[in-house]
């Protein structure tokens, strides 16, 4: 079997991510959205780009692959972050990054030529009373901060 990689909308990115997502929901915009399809043109991944969650990262001139998912289709997550850097770059973008949770391996990020940047202590969430916020999956999870190259 081979992929290949699909123009996918917002929406249908979104309810991929919604049905195959292990510990996310689909991420609320975007910039830009990517998918893997088969040789039957069945959907096996996306992958979502959108300003960095992180404001010090949103520059103008970085974006953050925000979630990927995949069914379990092999390759098909290292396709999606090697398209979406290829892409970025040719949108005139200068940094793409993502973040891994640790118990993730990064394989998929590795395989494409990404490189880790930096390690994040576990956070006590994003709730402030300014901003109340769902804490969803950053509580109490180290993260390891990517890059593309």
């Amino acid at each position: 079997m081979s992929l290949r990689v699909v123009p996918v909308k917002f929406r249908d990115a979104c309810d991929f991510v919604e049905a195959w997502h292990r510990h996310n929901k689909a991420p609320r915009g975007m910039v830009f959205c990517l998918g893997a399809a088969d040789d039957d043109d069945v959907l096996v991944a996306v992958a979502i780009a959108s300003r960095p969650v992180a404001k010090s990262y949103d520059d103008g001139l970085t974006l953050e692959v925000s979630r990927t998912a995949t069914d379990g289709t092999a390759n098909a997550n290292s396709l999606l972050y090697g398209a979406a850097w290829r892409a970025a770059k040719a949108l005139g973008w200068r940094r793409l990054i993502t973040y891994t949770q640790a118990e993730e391996t990064g394989a998929s990020l590795r395989a494409a030529g990404w490189r880790v940047v930096a390690q994040r202590p576990p956070r006590k969430g994003w709730d402030t009373p300014s901003r109340p916020r769902d804490n969803g999956s950053y509580l109490s999870t180290t993260r390891t901060l990517w890059e593309a190259s």
